[in-house]
């Protein structure tokens, strides 16, 4: 009896494609993807008989089109989460040294996205299976306090490979990066420059509102994504402690609001130039502290809705 699949060994590696929806062979070298969590995988449902006079019995099913959507959970991180940007926003302006670091500038608005290759291995049974054609939909991170800070990717693939007994990364591919999460505990909430205070909650979710070409084809996936409006939102929950907040809202102008995290030399800061509060309630429903949600919205009207700017030891992307 064969070995059955474990999550605990399940592995994962990403390689960018120079063609959508075609996994490079031979060119570019895949690298290790450290995850949480995965929903990935071609679903084909099937649609039910309408048929009538045929008895009470059913009749044979028809196979739908094919779909491949789901969410990765990758861990917010030093070095690897850069691939993860690079899917999301294109690839960076990257400057820097040895001696110094090196700093990856993201920007929103790109008129082309890149995208993946990204297989999955059970290396028990063994099985792999190769997601391609991936693009990146959603990016949504929530900062709390204490905990891990992940990062939830939806993304929208093309299709999926049948499974297989060998790996296509095969030899060739090199490990993850080394890990070093951000912690949570590091992160920090900025109005205009200056820290928020009292904030015990804040998440914000970048889209690229991917648009499906869905093609009539003889396989029944997808042609591929397209980039739509560009979409950053939000929310900041603090305790009503003073009027910062609550005053900008209130008139109405924009703000800009940073989220970013620190660890020794290392840094990861959204920088969103041009947020928009809108007016909250303030609910008492107890003796203990008043809370207010803002829950916001980002204008790409004068620049990029959102830069993120991730500082490390990697020389490029």
């Amino acid at each position: 009896m064969g070995t059955r699949a474990r999550g605990a060994n399940a592995k994962a590696f990403g390689v960018f494609e120079t063609t959508a929806g075609t996994t490079p062979a031979g060119g570019p070298t895949w690298f290790g993807i450290p995850f949480v969590s995965h929903t990935l995988g071609e679903e084909r449902p099937l649609i039910p008989s309408d048929l009538l006079g045929q008895g009470r019995e059913p009749q044979d099913p028809t196979p739908d089109v094919a779909t491949n959507d789901g969410d990765i959970v990758v861990p917010v991180d030093v070095r690897n989460f850069g691939h993860w940007l690079k899917l999301a926003f294109g690839a960076p302006v990257s400057s820097g040294d040895v001696a110094t670091g090196y700093e990856h500038v993201f920007q929103s608005g790109a008129a082309n996205l890149p995208s993946m290759s990204i297989e999955i291995g059970a290396p028990e049974v063994p099985a792999y299976s190769t997601n391609y054609g991936a693009r990146l939909n959603q990016m949504k991170i929530a900062m709390a306090r204490n905990g891990l800070l992940n990062a939830t990717c939806s993304l929208v693939c093309i299709g999926e490979s049948d499974p297989v007994g060998t790996s296509a990364a095969g030899g060739t591919a090199t490990a993850s990066l080394p890990i070093q999460r951000f912690p949570q505990a590091t992160g920090s909430v900025k109005k205009d420059g200056t820290a928020l205070g009292s904030v015990v909650g804040a998440d914000f979710t970048f889209s690229n509102t991917l648009d499906k070409v869905e093609t009539i084809k003889s396989d029944g996936r997808i042609e591929d994504s397209d980039p739509g409006a560009v979409s950053m939102t939000g929310s900041i929950t603090v305790r009503f402690k003073d009027l910062t907040l609550l005053n900008q809202a209130t008139s109405g102008a924009p703000c800009e609001v940073d989220f970013g995290w620190a660890v020794g030399a290392f840094g990861l800061v959204f920088a969103v130039p041009r947020v928009f509060l809108p007016r909250p309630k303030r609910p008492i429903t107890g003796p203990n502290g008043i809370q207010a949600v803002f829950n916001w919205q980002a204008s790409g009207a004068l620049a990029a809705s959102v830069t993120a700017t991730l500082s490390n030891d990697v020389a490029d992307y």
